[in-house]
Formats: structure tokens, sequence, C-alpha cells
């Protein structure tokens, strides 16, 4: 997962791209949860994904996810990426509480300060490497060309530019 700065590049040391109205000083955690539950089904069968569960990430910090298989990963993960909210506790993002906004307000957080790299990636068969890597950009009403050299620079920097213009079915797997 990235947290993007203003430029809309990658970054870990937390710039906003939103402007928070009740802080003017930067929280003293990037991503602050505190007690957080997530049941589904609640009652006679239900499961417990997540069980009081906190953690807080300073700007810069890198932290891994490790458990057992249903453990509750991805579920966290869904949480940490605004996909999903808790059942009940807090979770700030950079001085935000993401915990209770409403379904627009996530998405919002999602175009424009959150990057996933997904387990199961889909491309889209029909596009280049760049017009995949593009797709996003233009979501964020990103101009053209600024698209264009982002997505260039991007698949550069991966070992990648020699197929800016390959389609998915023309790359292997780990490209």
């Amino acid at each position: 997962m990235y947290y993007y700065s203003n430029n809309g590049c990658p970054s870990v040391d937390g710039r906003r791209s939103v402007k928070k109205k009740e802080e003017a000083l930067p929280a003293e955690y990037l991503v602050d949860i505190e007690h957080i539950f997530k049941i589904y089904n609640p009652g006679e069968n239900e499961v417990r994904a997540l069980d009081d569960v906190s953690l807080q990430i300073k700007r810069g910090e890198f932290v891994a996810i490790v458990g057992q298989s249903g453990s509750g990963k991805s579920t966290f993960m869904n949480m940490l990426g605004c996909l999903d909210v808790p059942t009940a506790g807090s979770y700030h993002l950079d001085g935000q509480d993401v915990s209770r906004l409403s379904d627009d307000e996530l998405s919002e957080i999602r175009n424009k300060q959150i990057g996933f790299i997904f387990q199961g990636f889909n491309l889209i068969p029909a596009l280049t490497a760049t017009e995949n890597v593009e797709l996003p950009l233009i979501y964020r009403g990103m101009g053209a060309s600024e698209r264009h050299r982002l997505a260039r620079e991007a698949l550069e920097r991966v070992g990648l530019g020699h197929r800016l213009h390959h389609r998915p079915g023309e790359m292997s797997g780990g490209q």
C-alpha cells in the first residue's frame, strides 16, 4: 500500500494532498488505529475477523502484516486501504478519522491518497502497459501529458521501459 503526496507520486513522508480542517500540523502517526473490530453476521453465527486491533505507524516507517491463513490480514489491509470500515473502534489516516466517513468520502481518499497493488491484480487486456498504468491517473483528473510522463517513468523504474506499448498478453507474468 502506498500513501500519495501532493504531486501524486508515492511518498513515505506522508505529505497530504487533502488539507485537513481541524489541524495545521501533521498528525504524530500517519496511521493510528485504536481498538478496531470487524464482525460479520453479528449474533449467533458471528465471525470476528478483527478483534480489538490497535496499531500506530509513523511517517517513513515500514510495516509487514503477517499471520496464519484466516487470521484477518486481508480484512485488516482492506481497513487500512479504506476499502472497508470497522464495526467498532477508530482509524485515523494522517489525522483524519476515516472510520466514520461515507462511501463517497472513502472513495475520494482511495483515489487521491492511497494506492494498492492487489495480490490478484487485474490489467485490462486491450490496453498497453502505459495505458494500464495511466488509468488510475485519469480517474484522479490528471492531464494527459503528465499522465504519460508519470506512467513512462514508473515503467522505466521497474525495468519495463522497453515494454511501454505492449499489452498484458505480450508480457510475462513477472513483468
